[in-house]
């Protein structure tokens, strides 16, 4: 029978978890640092996050037309927030999230073709077209999901982050959750266990600033969510989730402090959502003036675009040319999510408990 590794839970039986230790870790970071890019990372975060932001662009399209349904929530706008944290990975760490997740799936190399598959609920879809939008995995990329339920993915991903512990690797799980998820009850029940154990877990909230219809001001008493970790002793930073340089450096920190043995960290990302909280939301609790302002000030990918121009690291033609590249990838997709077979009825009673 193996051996269980010791972890910091049986190691500190007793109450023996030292008190400056403690002390010297509470003090949630604020640097406003961001990442040196080469060339060839601001051409590749640019590209990513294209991808991301035509492939829902697309998938707001069909679920127009009746193609996709259910519930359909769209990543637009937070696209630095999973290309900036992907980018500060290795292979073998796990990443596991809400249901506005489809740009995390591409972030991690999922194939477009099988994320929007899933949409439409054909065969080829990552579940083989019965999780639709919000339910979908891949074990090869290490994606754990797409969860439905509020709040769900976070107990879960810090299982994951025991796991690794448990093996004696040094992977890394990264959690993310959104500002209406930060109230729920069993984020801070896994702060504790995580704190507890000193599991490797990053903790990203993407603070888009509304929950399904509210401001983070009105259902929130402290806005600063990089601080909910303060009462487990955990450190956090709040970053600007719309550059995707600051998010690679806020990653780096974040991802360095877990494989070290310290611990989770929690990385509040201010992000903005352009499009409403679900496809059947016509968000009016916020004005356009408010929404057309991020995207002329703060968009994340025009910054990167902006970026290689004024360096000469592309030329418009280039820039252009990309984006056609991403569009007729997309295209190539939407078009296997219509032609695809939909799942056998005898699907129905695969993949599921006895």
């Amino acid at each position: 029978m193996a051996t269980k590794p010791k972890t910091a839970a049986t190691r500190n039986q007793g109450g023996t978890h030292s008190r400056s230790r403690q002390s010297t870790s509470r003090t949630a970071k604020k640097t406003p640092a961001i990442a040196e890019f080469s060339k060839e990372q601001e051409l590749a975060a640019y590209r990513d996050m294209l991808l991301i932001r035509r492939f829902e662009e697309k998938a707001g399209q069909l679920y127009g037309m009746g193609l996709i349904g259910g519930f359909c929530h769209l990543y637009i706008g937070q696209e630095a927030v999973v290309v900036g944290m992907q980018m500060a990975l290795k292979p073998g760490d796990q990443v596991i999230t809400g249901y506005r997740d489809h740009g995390h799936m591409l972030a991690t190399g999922m194939e477009a073709k099988g994320v929007m598959a899933e949409l439409t609920g054909r065969r080829g879809g990552y579940s083989k077209g019965k999780g639709g939008s919000m339910h979908m995995f891949s074990k090869e990329k290490n994606f754990y999901g797409g969860h439905g339920i509020v709040g769900a993915q976070v107990p879960l991903g810090t299982g994951l982050a025991f796991t690794n512990v448990y093996r004696g690797t040094d992977n890394v799980t990264l959690t993310y959750f959104g500002d209406g998820a930060s109230n729920q009850g069993q984020v801070y029940e896994s702060f504790n266990m995580a704190k507890l154990w000193h599991l490797p877990v990053v903790y990203i909230i993407e603070n888009n600033k509304y929950g399904m219809g509210t401001s983070v001001e009105r259902a929130s008493s402290n806005v600063d969510l990089s601080e909910r970790g303060a009462s487990f002793d955990i450190p956090g930073e709040q970053v600007n989730g719309m550059d995707v340089r600051a998010v690679k450096a806020a990653g780096d920190r974040a991802i360095a402090h877990c494989r070290a043995g310290k611990g989770p960290y929690i990385l509040e990302m201010l992000t903005y959502r352009y499009r409403g909280h679900s496809m059947s939301d016509p968000a009016k609790y916020r004005s356009k003036e408010e929404v057309q302002k991020m995207r002329t000030e703060h968009d994340p990918i025009e910054q990167v675009r902006k970026r290689l121009l004024d360096k000469k690291w592309a030329g418009e033609d280039e820039l252009k040319s990309m984006d056609k590249d991403v569009r007729g990838l997309v295209g190539e997709a939407a078009e296997f999510a219509q032609t695809d077979p939909e799942p056998d009825p005898s699907e129905l009673w695969t993949d599921i408990l006895h």
